[in-house]
């Protein structure tokens, strides 16, 4: 049931869209080791599309890759249509029958007269309705008046409540016109079935044994809106295929474990099958189905560093204003520094190095002190008064400390020997003018605002501060402060959250609290995607009843990652809303700031233009014991004292006061482990996370 690769299209039935990547034409994606090729491809007509999936099925079939090739059309019609063209239930059937008769170019195609001689088999009226043509064509109306249909309006599938606002595949023209992507659909999947015979399967109608699957596929099951400047065909045919490959595969298995004989079916609507037989008693909230792996940690890091890219724009501030923010390109010194010869120390200067033994010279009028240079030339054999800081003047190259200097008659005694250039430092030594002086991705310290100011750089190019919405979920939930009901806890994890987004450098943005109610989430969540860069939500990302996070990223074609191999953590949603990030981290306040340092902190630096900040840890000695089973990785709250890692007392999740007494995590590895006190454990202290 595994794929290598996964491929989504957009297909359309009009005529050739011209050179120009357009709306409502062909796109189409494809994604291998869970990255996208390139980006999605524009096809200004059917000939070209099926070209390119010709070649596509080539090269993954020569790549002995398995190939999942998704669709935006049915695959097949309403109960009893089949029959009634054909003589047979056989929906694939009914493709050749349409393969045969359909006539396409570029420019035009035949589709709408062959609608209206199918109805004109039943009486004229229907099933197919819209004429999309300026000439009338005998057996097919322009509109649903008078409309009749001798077969069901809707296949079941498009029943489903998940499938709500389906288009009906009888409609040949206007927005949603099913109908004819299928007449032009079908043929080209009847021949590309046909050049690779026995090497094509075709969901639900065939057994996936083959190298390449055929699937129906309706991205507005899953995905709302592009974001903003994107083309949201080919933002979704993106999307999808990115999905697709980031699922689980039992996951993936279990929506592709439906029957439809005839009628076919959307992936990711399910035919609610009754499964009521109890699993084996385990007693392990972390236990799966036989076969079934948790994802390891970094498994998932590498997706997040794979699939996130930065969201932020660029904008210039004077350097004043710069502290704590991203820079978004490189910065060079417009000056150097120093940008001139200058004495590192308060004494005299002279020309050359001074021999050995006793120097007397006589001294020039004036000095050079820093800002008021000296005015003239030190002749060979004198000295000059400078001072620190101060330019060297012409005829100045080496400075002898006044400490060792006796004056005396205007002139100057002190023992040699001294090189030449003693006590000065040379012009852009520190930074020439050109350098590079800090690369992008860095975030400003007051250090690097001194180095700026420096080599003359005045503006500088940051990102704009990445902007995280901060949700609450839970009935149970209330601000603290607050009169606690039976039942009712206080939100610890908003205010938690806030600060931890403000003190690694991002603007929080605070969503409040919202109850268990599917709907209201996901209004808070629209609001928060108009609001904010990435949205971070605590509780309802687990599968239960009240889950709600998990269950509309679902809905939305969230990439899903709960099953990650992590104590405490369990479970984390990671997904996409309207084009936004989300991270569903768990409901309690451990977990949650546990997955919230290890995944969101480099998850949102690299979204916030700095790159992907791995965490510094170091190996210290235990101060303590413990056994671990293999299959996890853990993370102790811990802190250091007496160059020993000490840890909590418990382990329990719930033990929020573990977190302020801790100074950060002991992070011990997935494989099984017995730590004795003196053995080296891994800590990484909570600075290494920017708090």
């Amino acid at each position: 049931m595994g794929f290598d690769s996964f491929a989504m299209v957009d297909w359309s039935s009009g005529n050739d869209t011209g050179p120009r990547p357009r709306k409502d034409a062909i796109w189409a994606c494809v994604v291998r080791q869970g990255k996208a090729d390139e980006g999605p491809t524009y096809f200004r007509n059917r000939e070209l599309a099926e070209q390119w999936l010709l070649d596509l099925i080539t090269t993954e079939i020569e790549a002995e890759r398995r190939l999942c090739l998704g669709f935006d059309f049915p695959f097949g019609y309403p109960k009893g249509f089949a029959r009634a063209l054909t003589g047979s239930d056989d929906p694939l059937g009914l493709w050749e029958w349409f393969e045969h008769r359909i006539e396409d170019s570029p420019k035009a195609n035949n589709r709408f007269d062959l609608a209206g001689e199918i109805n004109c088999r039943f009486g004229g009226k229907g099933p197919f309705w819209f004429n999309g043509l300026k000439r009338k064509i005998n057996g097919l109306p322009k509109t649903k008046a008078d409309y009749h249909s001798p077969f069901p309006e809707r296949r079941s599938v498009e029943l489903a409540p998940e499938a709500k606002g389906s288009f009906s595949c009888w409609q040949m023209g206007g927005a949603g016109a099913v109908g004819g992507q299928m007449m032009t659909g079908l043929p080209v999947l009847t021949r590309l079935r046909r050049t690779f015979a026995g090497k094509v399967a075709v969901w639900p109608f065939e057994v996936l044994d083959t190298p390449v699957a055929f699937v129906e596929i309706w991205p507005s099951l899953t995905l709302g809106a592009a974001p903003e400047g994107r083309i949201k065909d080919a933002w979704q045919v993106e999307q999808v295929a990115l999905s697709l490959a980031g699922m689980p595969i039992q996951d993936l298995a279990r929506h592709l474990n439906v029957s439809a004989a005839e009628e076919g079916w959307i992936l990711g609507v399910s035919q609610r099958k009754p499964n009521i037989a109890p699993p084996p008693l385990r007693n392990d909230c972390f236990a799966l189905p036989a076969g079934v792996n948790w994802t390891p940690v970094d498994e998932a890091l590498g997706l997040l560093r794979e699939r996130l890219t930065v969201v932020t724009a660029a904008e210039s501030l004077p350097v004043m204003q710069v502290s704590g923010r991203i820079l978004a390109d490189d910065v060079f010194a417009k000056r150097s520094n120093p940008p001139q010869p200058n004495t590192a120390v308060d004494g005299y200067g002279f020309a050359g190095a001074a021999p050995e033994g006793a120097q007397v010279m006589p001294l020039c009028d004036g000095r050079a002190a820093a800002g008021i240079p000296f005015d003239g030339v030190v002749p060979g054999g004198h000295a000059l008064r400078v001072l620190t800081g101060a330019a060297l003047p012409a005829g100045v190259d080496t400075v002898i400390l006044e400490e060792d200097v006796t004056v005396q008659d205007n002139h100057i005694a002190f023992h040699g020997p001294l090189k030449q250039g003693a006590n000065t430092r040379r012009a852009g030594e520190d930074v020439a003018e050109g350098d590079l002086v800090l690369t992008a991705g860095r975030r400003l310290t007051p250090a690097d605002l001194a180095l700026l100011s420096a080599t003359g750089v005045a503006d500088v190019p940051v990102r704009k501060t990445l902007r995280v919405a901060v949700l609450s979920t839970g009935d149970e939930l209330i601000e603290p402060g607050g009169t606690a009901n039976p039942g009712q806890i206080y939100d610890a994890n908003r205010p938690m959250l806030i600060a931890l987004m403000d003190r690694m450098g991002f603007q929080p943005v605070d969503l409040g609290r919202v109850p268990d109610d599917r709907e209201t989430l996901r209004d808070r969540l629209n609001s928060a995607a108009k609001q904010a860069d990435v949205i971070v939500t605590s509780g309802g990302a687990s599968a239960g009843d009240e889950d709600h996070v998990s269950a509309l990223l679902r809905e939305a074609g969230a990439m899903q990652e709960w099953r990650i191999a992590l104590k405490p953590g369990r479970p984390l949603a990671l997904g996409m809303w309207e084009g936004v990030p989300v991270f569903g981290l768990p409901g309690n306040p451990v977990a949650a700031m546990v997955c919230t340092l290890i995944f969101a902190r480099p998850a949102l630096g690299l979204m916030a233009g700095e790159g992907w900040q791995e965490p510094q840890g170091f190996d210290l000695p235990a101060a303590f014991e413990k056994r671990k089973k293999p299959g996890r990785r853990e993370y102790l709250r811990a802190r250091v004292r007496n160059g020993r890692a000490e840890v909590f007392a418990s382990e329990g999740s719930g033990r929020i006061s573990g977190l302020s007494w801790a100074e950060g995590l002991v992070e011990i590895e997935d494989g099984a482990r017995h730590i004795k006190p003196g053995d080296l454990v891994r800590f990484i202290p909570y600075s290494s996370f920017g708090l």
